[in-house]
């Protein structure tokens, strides 16, 4: 494997679970890069200021800060330790407030309590879920009846033909399939919407109980 591969490879790792150093400056790289498509997904939420709202893989910590400013309690998991503490360290008085609640964890294993969000946002995530089945029964599970799930995802057939994320991992799906699987867990799809982000395609499928 030559050096440019290593990196690609580095790289690809960093983003599925940042750690360490890298993790932290990877972190940083992904509120930048991601704003637009973190925003719009937290708007699609449609909050109204009284859900109980849950981002999951919330990386640099983008929309946990965009939840905070739209409603009164806001729950985050991450499976990055790096990413937890750097979450810790930008919400303290949040979290000393009770008004956010940081948990580790992975999305096919929410520690949380059957039905105790309104609202559960996630962007790009569902790229490192070898079974999106199980994950996505685990959203249902913890959705509230009538609450909302946004999924944001990049344009599966524009990421599909970058070499650094096929040869290294990423499970790129259709949205077709993305679509059934979460009809199958329970959740029904209520919009698709579509918009450029960094100057490529992005998605975003609302669904809900």
């Amino acid at each position: 494997m030559g050096l440019r591969e290593r990196f690609q490879a580095g790289l690809a790792r960093q983003l599925g679970h940042p750690n360490g150093l890298r993790g932290r400056l990877v972190g940083s790289a992904l509120n930048r890069r991601n704003r637009e498509a973190v925003v719009q997904a937290v708007a699609a939420l449609e909050l109204s200021g009284t859900e109980r709202a849950l981002d999951i893989g919330f990386g640099g910590g983008l929309g946990l800060g965009l939840l905070l400013r739209k409603t009164a309690t806001v729950q985050g998991v991450e499976i990055s330790k790096t990413m937890l503490d750097r979450a810790r360290r930008t919400f303290r008085r949040e979290i000393g407030a009770g008004r956010l609640v940081l948990s580790e964890g992975p999305m096919t294993a929410l520690p949380l309590d059957d039905g105790s969000v309104d609202a559960i946002v996630t962007t790009n995530t569902v790229y490192f879920v070898d079974d999106l089945g199980k994950a996505f029964a685990e959203v249902a599970r913890v959705l509230a009846p009538g609450g909302r799930f946004v999924l944001g995802i990049g344009d599966p057939d524009l990421m599909g033909r970058a070499r650094m994320l096929t040869d290294n991992g990423f499970c790129i799906r259709p949205i077709p399939e993305i679509e059934a699987t979460l009809d199958t867990a329970g959740l029904r799809l209520s919009r698709h919407e579509r918009f450029t982000h960094s100057g490529l395609g992005f998605h975003l499928l609302v669904s809900g109980k």
